[in-house]
C-alpha cells in the first residue's frame, strides 16, 4: 500500500461554475423562445394572409365588423416579426426593449378580445357568405385543422408565455451584463399587460355570472346588474324565522355588497318554473356576521347576520358548506367596511371649515361689555331694515332721498372721527373746556 500523497488539481472556481450554469440555462431558454416565436409568427401570418387581407380585398365584411373581429392583429404580426429577427440573432435584451415600446397594440387587442368573440359569433350567424368563406379558409392544409376561434386568443396566450421566458432569461443573466436592465424592464412591462388580461377575464366572467343570475330572478327587487358589483357565491340555506314556524330552505345569492334571499317559483308556472322570486335584499353595509353554532366538528351550524333593523339566522346541516358561507360573508362584509372607512377618512381630510365671506373679510373685534351693543349685530340689523328699500350691498348705508348722500357721508365721517383720533388726543396736553 503506497502512502504517497495523491496529487490534487487547483481548487474549483465556484463563481465560474455558476456562470457556466447560468449560460447553459440561458441558452436553453433562448432556443425554446426562438422556436415558439417562429411558430407564433407563422400562426399570425395565417390570420393576416388568409383572413384579414383577403376579406379586405373581397369586401365580404364591412370595415367596422372586420376591425371589431381582428382588431390590431396586423400590427401585432408586424411587431413580432421584428422581435423574431432580434431573437434569432441572440439579441434578447434589445429585442424585448424595442418590443415593449409598442405594447399598446397588445393592450388594444386585449381590451377588445371579448367583443371580438361576440361579433364573430353574430356575424357567423347572420352572414352566410362569411360562414362559407371561413370554412373554406380553415380547410387549407396550412391551418392543420385549426379554426379561427383557436387563433384569435393566441396574442393573449403569448403574453403569458413571454412573462415566464423573460423571468428565466433575467434570472440567468449576469447582473452587470448590458442586457440585464433591458430584460428587467421588459419583465415589468409584460407583467402589467398579463395582469390586465387576467383582470379583463375576471371582469368578463363576473358579468356572465351577473347576467345568468339576472335571468334566474323575478320580481321588482331583482336588479342584479349594478356597476361595481361582484358575484361571490350562491346556495341553499335554511332561514330560521323569528317565530316558531316551519323552517324552509331558501336560495341565497351573495354579492360584494348585498345578499339576496329568494324562493323557487312554482314548477307549474308556464314561464318561471325554473326561476326564483326575490323576496329580500340585505345590504352588507352595516352587517355584522357571527357564528352561533359550528365551532366544533359537529354536523352543520348556524350563522347570525345582524343588520340595522333586522337579524337573520341561517342554518345548514352541512358543516363544510356553513363554514364556507361564514368565510364568504365575513370577507365580503370586511372588504366593504374597509372601502367605506377609507372613503370616509379621505373625505374628512379634504373638508375645510365653512366660513362666510363676511367672517373671512372682517377682522376680529374686541369683546364689548354687557351694556354696550355689538357693532356687528347693529350693522346686520340696519342691513335687514334697508333690504326691501334699496338695492345694494347688505352692509352699505341707506342714503336718504333728495340728494342727501353727501351730508350723510359727512355725518358718518364725523361720527367715526373721534374713534380714529382718540389715540392722538389722549397724548395731547391741551384741554378744551
Amino acid at each position: 500500500m503506497s502512502l504517497a500523497p495523491v496529487p490534487t488539481g487547483p481548487p474549483s472556481n465556484g463563481i465560474q461554475e455558476q456562470q457556466e450554469r447560468w449560460e447553459r440555462k440561458r441558452a436553453r431558454t433562448g432556443r425554446e423562445l426562438v422556436r415558439t416565436e417562429q411558430r407564433y409568427c407563422h400562426q399570425l401570418e395565417l390570420v393576416n394572409t388568409y383572413f384579414v387581407e383577403i376579406l379586405k380585398a373581397k369586401g365580404t365584411l364591412r370595415q367596422d365588423i372586420r376591425e371589431s373581429i381582428f382588431s390590431s392583429i396586423k400590427a401585432i404580426h408586424s411587431l413580432n416579426q421584428t422581435l423574431l429577427a432580434y431573437l434569432e440573432d441572440g439579441m434578447f435584451g434589445p429585442g424585448f426593449e424595442r418590443f415593449c415600446q409598442h405594447l399598446n397594440h397588445y393592450t388594444v387587442y386585449v381590451d377588445n378580445i371579448h367583443n371580438a368573440n361576440k361579433v364573430l359569433q353574430m356575424t357567423l350567424k347572420k352572414n352566410k357568405a362569411f360562414r362559407r368563406f371561413k370554412k373554406l379558409q380553415e380547410s387549407r392544409p396550412e391551418f392543420r385543422n385549426t379554426i379561427l376561434e383557436d387563433l384569435l386568443p393566441l396574442p393573449l396566450q403569448r403574453i403569458q408565455q413571454y412573462k415566464y421566458f423573460l423571468r428565466d432569461l433575467t434570472e440567468n443573466t449576469l447582473p452587470d451584463s448590458p442586457e440585464s436592465a433591458a430584460l428587467s424592464g421588459a419583465v415589468k412591462a409584460v407583467s402589467e399587460v398579463a395582469q390586465r388580461i387576467q383582470d379583463n377575464a375576471r371582469s368578463h366572467e363576473n358579468q356572465l355570472q351577473l347576467r345568468r343570475i339576472q335571468k334566474l330572478l323575478t320580481g321588482c327587487k331583482s336588479k342584479v346588474l349594478v356597476p361595481g358589483r361582484w358575484y361571490i357565491r350562491e346556495g341553499w340555506l335554511r332561514a330560521v324565522p323569528p317565530k316558531g314556524t316551519e323552517v324552509k330552505p331558501k336560495m341565497f345569492f351573495l354579492f360584494s355588497d348585498v345578499l339576496l334571499l329568494t324562493t323557487p317559483c312554482s314548477p307549474l308556472h308556464p314561464t318561471n318554473g325554473d326561476k326564483f322570486c326575490c323576496q329580500r335584499v340585505y345590504a352588507l353595509q352595516d352587517c355584522t356576521v357571527g357564528k352561533v353554532f359550528g365551532h366544533t366538528k359537529s354536523q352543520g351550524g348556524l350563522i347570525s347576520l345582524t343588520f340595522t333593523e333586522e337579524k337573520l339566522l341561517l342554518m345548514s346541516s352541512d358543516q363544510e358548506d356553513i363554514n364556507d358561507w361564514y368565510r364568504s360573508l365575513s370577507s365580503a362584509v370586511g372588504q366593504l367596511a374597509s372601502r367605506t372607512t377609507v372613503v370616509h377618512k379621505r373625505d374628512n381630510l379634504c373638508r375645510r371649515p365653512l366660513r362666510s365671506a363676511q367672517a373671512q373679510s372682517e377682522p376680529s373685534t374686541p369683546s364689548v361689555g354687557p351694556s354696550q351693543p355689538q357693532p356687528v349685530r347693529k350693522r346686520n340689523m340696519v342691513a335687514a331694515e334697508t333690504t326691501g328699500q334699496c338695492e345694494g350691498p347688505p352692509h352699505s348705508p341707506r342714503l336718504p332721498p333728495g340728494g342727501g348722500g353727501a351730508s350723510a357721508m359727512k355725518k358718518m365721517r364725523l361720527t367715526d372721527a373721534p374713534a380714529e383720533s382718540a389715540p392722538e388726543s389722549a397724548g395731547s396736553s391741551c384741554v378744551i373746556l
